[in-house]
């Protein structure tokens, strides 16, 4: 009886390594995140996008602030001329005033900064799924992220992919259609038009 149960361990030992010479090479890399948004051609011309808008919006409020600081200098010398009556009414103008430009500051940051961040996403989709595609193209199992949301605490170098997903992203960005960034630029500047 022990002989029998001790044929049937080593044929099934026997198999059993049989099957694990059946198991296919995992293919793996990584792409390092950070490097990938700094050196991406789309990322470079969304954030360029942003920061021109920033600056075009950012003028124009500066010069309803400098014409707001110019006329609270005026009104310090005017209010001794024009009575302590005339004083407190332009000053609470001048007050209301100041809170109506804070407030335009505010919601100006908080536009453009939304604005950006659905595009972002929308980029960070698009390059994901970009990842998965070129993933399965080349045949790897994982592809794993480092930088800013590390997900790799080590990796050999000769398993880093992300000058290849540029290269491939950028090729694919160039050679897209830009007619979506002329629409959108035409729409905006017939926005600015309108004001």
């Amino acid at each position: 009886m022990k002989k029998v149960l001790l044929i049937i361990a080593i044929s099934i030992s026997v198999v059993a390594c049989d099957k694990s010479t059946d198991v296919k090479e995992v293919k793996t890399a990584y792409v390092d995140t950070s490097v990938l948004m700094k050196e991406y051609t789309e990322a470079k011309d969304l954030e360029a996008k942003y920061k021109a808008q920033s600056e075009e919006k950012g003028r124009q409020l500066e010069a309803e602030i400098n014409r707001f600081k110019q006329d609270a200098a005026n009104f310090q010398s005017q209010a001794q001329a024009n009575g302590q009556e005339w004083a407190q009414k332009r000053g609470a103008e001048l007050q209301k005033r100041e809170q109506q430009l804070g407030y335009a500051q505010q919601a100006l940051s908080q536009q453009l900064q939304q604005d950006s961040s659905v595009e972002m996403d929308s980029l960070v989709s698009g390059v994901k799924k970009f990842i998965k595609s070129y993933g399965k193209e080349k045949g790897y199992s994982y592809i794993y992220g480092t930088g800013d949301a590390a997900s790799v605490l080590y990796a050999e170098e000769k398993y880093d992919i992300t000058k290849d997903i540029i290269k491939a992203l950028n090729d694919k960005y160039k050679s897209a259609p830009k007619a979506d960034v002329k629409v959108e630029a035409k729409s905006e500047d017939k926005a600015e038009a309108k004001k």
